[in-house]
């Protein structure tokens, strides 16, 4: 690794960098020496735990480094130790699109459906169970992040957003010291000339409680965990916060990897570590249920002992060309699933039941708790969902009580200690009206929620707009809960249309918003008006649209009034919408305060279309099967599947006999070898330039 350094530590540690710095010449030397060796001790001290030389040392070769640095300007380089603090963002984070959709986990929470999910595991591929091998790792609990490497050296990262698109956090990823700005294989290969590897930032269970401590200190309020903690480090507008928050990284994935000299899992472990990537060790190879079921029982307890959170094992179909035949769905991959750890149990008292109305108008009990510390973090409510489960679980004021996580998130009552009841207990009745807007609440058959009658309920306005703000939805950074119960109480707003109708004095002052802070909300505001179609869908709230079946409907409509103008069997037809998801659109778009809300939004400029005139013309797409593999030099793989299904095509992950096209760049994986084997239409970008018309 210290191959290329000119000169030694010892010689570096005493040498005057004064009498270096009037030649430019001998100080871009001495500069790259430094930086060597200031990168050597950073992988020792952060990735191996094995540090080689003081902190006092280390700091003595940052300071020469800054020296240099600060005569010649023009030797600073990206990959510089210096250079991980940079300066406050000015007008908030912007967007970086992932070179592959970061999925989130199916979990299972007990053996059963574990054994369930490996079943159909073994069924989707054919095979028995001796003939598969499983990698488990530990689940991190910490904020998941992407980070992309170019001819070795750093140069973005980004949270994981909505799966496609993240927030460009590359300042802050960039404080963190275990990820390290310039990759240096320490077997001597070959450095990948693109590479995005996948990993969570986590706060250790020490740092965690000094930071709180600190907070209680100057009368902040604390976290409620560690993940929550890291999180929102990431997200500081000044990176000198994120670094004084000491996080940690640990690498697990990669993004196309079919385009890496490797084929599974556990050799893609072993490439990261060998790239100076800090991994987590506990990684295993296991074939079977039983070799699985043995790696989280020994996790069980023992994970008690290490000095960060983790709630599960993650198992991974361990080869590659396999979890390519698995696929994905919409939101999870098909070859892996997160196996959570029974939560931590605790017993309290329920000090009282109280009613929360939703977006949709459903009432829902919660009770409040003495507070107690479950898995991290203070609780103090928990959701009884609704009368029924309220009732089956005979839950009453005055009870004392078992709870836990569900998930390791939401609280949840596990049971009641009727033993230690007294007589003191008082049963609760959901209430016959609204217990914010005071209008009748009815409870219709068939349903399990009572719900208010009242569409401009305050509590329903509230929670409407919080969604529509949400990262999923409009994604209007800087719009969060708090400002919002604030615009609504000084009636600056009433609905989510009105968002667009604010001005620069009805946010300044709210909530502690000052003049930076309210003009980067207007720019959200404002920029938020560009979402497609699916994002509006799914952020008007439509009762069971979620987001993939606003993406589904999307594919399908070009604009609102398209679908407003649907009747119910063209709905019901599609694949995927069933009855009553048709039946809640008919009802939306009847709904007069619904149509009042978007024509109020098409008024301030919020009117997505999509453009199907290209998309029927494009004979060579409609209906077509194609799969991307390789580095394209004139898209990236998201803005290609885009083209494709725009021009009515569909994209998979995977090569089967179905697959019409593989479309492939630079350097690409074994889909090539499949696309071959199944003779395969295959073409490069410049034939697919040609099948958009471009010349």
């Amino acid at each position: 690794m210290g191959d290329n350094i000119i000169y030694s530590l010892e010689r570096l540690l005493e040498i005057d960098v004064k009498t270096h710095l009037e030649d430019k010449k001998d100080a871009r030397i001495l500069a790259e020496s430094l930086k060597e060796e200031l990168r050597k001790h950073n992988y020792y001290y952060y990735i191996k735990d094995d540090p080689r030389i003081s902190d006092a040392e280390y700091d003595t070769l940052i300071r020469k480094l800054e020296a240099i640095e600060e005569k010649y300007p023009g030797l600073i380089t990206q990959d510089s130790p210096t250079q991980r603090i940079g300066a406050p963002l000015e007008g908030g984070f912007s967007n970086i699109t992932h070179g592959e959709k970061m999925l989130s986990l199916q979990d299972a929470f007990d053996y059963e459906e574990l054994s369930g999910y490996l079943k159909r595991v073994y069924r989707d591929l054919e095979l028995k169970e001796p003939d598969i091998d499983f990698a488990c790792e530990l689940k991190i609990d910490g904020s998941a992040v992407s980070l992309v490497y170019e001819d070795g050296i750093f140069i973005s990262g980004a949270t994981r957003g909505d799966g496609l698109v993240g927030e460009d956090i590359t300042s802050n990823l960039k404080t963190i010291r275990s990820i390290p700005l310039k990759l240096i294989s320490q077997s001597g290969k070959k450095i990948p000339p693109r590479i995005e590897v996948r990993g969570e930032v986590y706060l250790s269970k020490k740092e965690f409680e000094r930071i709180n401590e600190r907070r209680e200190e100057n009368g902040l309020q604390v976290f409620a965990n560690p993940r929550n903690a890291a999180a929102g480090s990431l997200r500081q507008i000044d990176p000198r916060k994120t670094a004084s928050r000491n996080l940690n990284v640990f690498l697990y994935g990669a993004a196309n990897t079919d385009a890496l000299p490797i084929e599974d899992q556990v050799s893609l472990i072993g490439l990261l570590k060998d790239l100076g990537l800090r991994v987590n060790p506990n990684i295993k190879k296991v074939r079977g249920f039983d070799g699985i079921k043995a790696y989280c029982d020994e996790w069980k307890e023992k994970r008690l002992e290490l000095q960060y959170e983790t709630d599960g094992v993650v198992i991974k179909v361990n080869s590659f060309l396999l979890q390519q035949r698995l696929g994905q769905t919409s939101k999870n991959p098909r070859w892996a699933i997160a196996f959570k750890f029974p939560p931590e149990q605790q017993t309290t008292r329920v000090t009282d039941i109280k009613v929360s109305v939703g977006r949709t108008g459903a009432l829902t009990p919660v009770a409040s708790l003495k507070p107690v510390r479950i898995a991290g973090s203070t609780v103090s409510h928990a959701t009884l969902h609704n009368e029924d489960e309220m009732k089956k679980k005979d839950v009453r004021i005055g009870d004392w009580v078992l709870v836990h996580k569900a998930g390791d998130i939401i609280p949840e009552i596990i049971k009641v200690i009727k033993e230690r009841r007294d007589g003191s207990e008082k049963i609760f009745e959901m209430p016959s009206k609204c217990p914010v807007c005071g209008s009748q609440a009815v409870r219709l058959e068939g349903e399990a929620a009572t719900r208010c009658t009242s569409f401009v309920c305050p509590a329903q306005q509230y929670e409407r707009i919080v969604h529509f703000a949400s990262k999923g939805a409009m994604d209007i950074d800087g719009l969060g809960p708090a400002i919002i119960e604030k615009l609504l109480s000084n009636k600056k707003i009433k609905d989510a249309s009105d968002i667009y109708s604010l001005k620069y004095d009805d946010i300044y002052g709210l909530d502690n918003f000052k003049e930076k802070s309210t003009e980067n909300l207007l720019r959200s505001i404002e920029s938020s008006k560009d979402r497609p179609l699916e994002k509006l869908l799914y952020a008007l709230g439509v009762r069971f649209v979620g987001s993939h079946t606003a993406e589904i409907l999307s594919e399908k409509y070009e604009s609102l009034d398209s679908l407003r103008d649907a009747d119910y069997g063209e709905l019901e037809s599609i694949h995927e919408i069933g009855p009553r998801i048709a039946e809640s659109i008919i009802t939306f778009f009847d709904q007069e305060d619904n149509l009042k809300i978007i024509e109020k939004l098409k008024r301030a400029g919020i009117d997505p279309h999509k453009d199907l005139s290209k998309r029927r013309s494009k004979k060579d797409f409609e209906d077509k099967i194609f799969v991307l593999t390789g580095k394209l030099e004139n898209h990236s793989r998201e803005s290609a599947s885009k083209l494709i299904k725009d021009y009515g095509g569909k994209v998979t992950s995977s090569v089967s006999k179905n697959t019409d096209y593989v479309l492939a760049g630079k350097d690409p994986g074994s889909k090539l070898l499949k696309a071959k084997e199944f003779d395969i239409n295959i073409i490069d970008e410049d034939s697919f330039e040609r099948m958009l018309g471009k010349d």
